[in-house]
């Protein structure tokens, strides 16, 4: 049974959300100009726009920006975001009521996908935007066996594929508090258990990478 220590990262991003409220910093994000940018890395991961609609499943969604991020996209006329059927899912309760009080048409889970008896549906596509970005108190170890433990629980939970993002080691200084995962350890750690399918974005200017994975 995996330790429950990294509910102190959702309690962490409570305190965020009581000081600064339904803004980028609620969701501890420092930068308000590279958000779009990661949103909009994070939707890339659709390869295939065949289908009438595709369901995504938002794990981690906060305060629900990437659902503001895709409605903007609908008044810009990108016609295919309109396809995408959005749920959220978070772990905490006070970002799942302001997410269901702005959305209230919206699918929105508040659980513990880690808990097995808690079961959700299957979707096309899943986005962690910033689940593992930050670690906290926990130990690198910690935040990997956290990690490996979400990834394939996501994975059997995703009928095309998923993408996250993690810290690069690739920076001038690292933060203790942030997760810098190095590229062979992923590589390996997906190769060997969940899929050797999987592109890595280290393309859009952050000090982070997007990792797709498909089936």
């Amino acid at each position: 049974m995996i330790s429950k220590e990294y509910l102190k990262i959702v309690n962490h991003y409570n305190s965020c959300l009581d000081r600064y409220g339904d803004t980028h910093l609620g969701v501890d994000w420092p930068k308000e100009k590279d958000v779009d940018t990661r949103y909009r890395i994070m939707l890339e991961v659709i390869n295939s726009w065949a289908d009438d609609q595709i369901t995504l499943l938002d794990f981690g969604c906060g305060l629900s920006h990437l659902y503001e991020f895709i409605l903007k996209q609908n008044s810009d006329r990108i016609n295919y975001i309109s396809k995408i059927k959005y749920s959220g899912l978070d772990l905490s309760e006070k970002f799942i009521q302001v997410s269901q009080n702005k959305f209230p048409l919206n699918t929105y889970y508040c659980l513990d996908i880690l808990d097995t008896s808690i079961e959700i549906p299957i979707f096309d596509y899943v986005v962690l935007n910033g689940v593992f970005t930050e670690k906290r108190e926990l130990t690198f170890d910690q935040m990997f066996v956290y990690f490996k433990f979400l990834i394939k629980k996501v994975f059997s939970k995703t009928r095309n594929g998923f993408a996250f993002n993690v810290m690069s080691k690739q920076v001038d200084w690292e933060r203790d508090d942030l997760f810098h995962l190095p590229l062979d350890t992923l590589a390996s750690f997906l190769t060997k258990d969940i899929s050797r399918n999987f592109i890595i974005r280290n393309d859009y200017g952050l000090y982070e990478y997007t990792t797709y994975v498909y089936r």
